[in-house]
């Protein structure tokens, strides 16, 4: 899961970087040989395009570099925690959910991925099966019992 992440990042950050060092400055060289740059849309255009890739790439770096300090053997084996597949009981309607907890900035959020700073991510972790999670809703508090976990560990 970590290392698809580091991989997908990585490629986003070396598309952007082509971009930045090839693609751009030819827009700009171009854009400055059609003249008066004051009233120059496409010159315009590029350095704004140039502006949000270098932010972009500050922030893909940053994450980038986040994930590189997370160490797999810290993550417990035996409660919730980054990765886990979390099966849950609602013990007012007795309905069956599944959870997933991802990192805040996945953007492939599919049905039952949360991601750790959500509320159900934040009443999740650190919990094992047995236990019963208060969801503290709005309008009421949902009590959920842990039926099953599956770590990032695969056990």
């Amino acid at each position: 899961m970590i290392e698809d992440l580091k991989q997908k990042l990585s490629a986003e950050a070396e598309k952007l970087q082509h971009e930045l060092n090839v693609v751009l400055p030819n827009e700009i060289r171009k854009a400055v040989e059609l003249g008066d740059l004051r009233e120059n849309s496409e010159y315009k255009s590029a350095l704004e395009r140039q502006q949000f890739v270098q932010a972009r790439l500050g922030q893909l770096r940053q994450r980038l570099s986040k994930l590189a300090t997370i160490d797999i053997a810290q993550i417990a084996r035996d409660t919730v925690g980054l990765g886990s597949r979390v099966v849950v009981e609602c013990e007012e309607t007795r309905s069956i959910e599944t959870y997933h907890l991802v990192f805040g900035d996945s953007e492939d959020f599919d049905e039952g991925h949360v991601t750790m700073s959500s509320p159900i991510g934040r009443a999740l972790v650190g919990k094992a099966v047995g236990e019963v999670v208060f969801l503290r809703l709005p309008t009421r508090t949902r009590r959920l019992r842990i039926t099953q976990l599956v770590t990032i560990h695969g056990s």
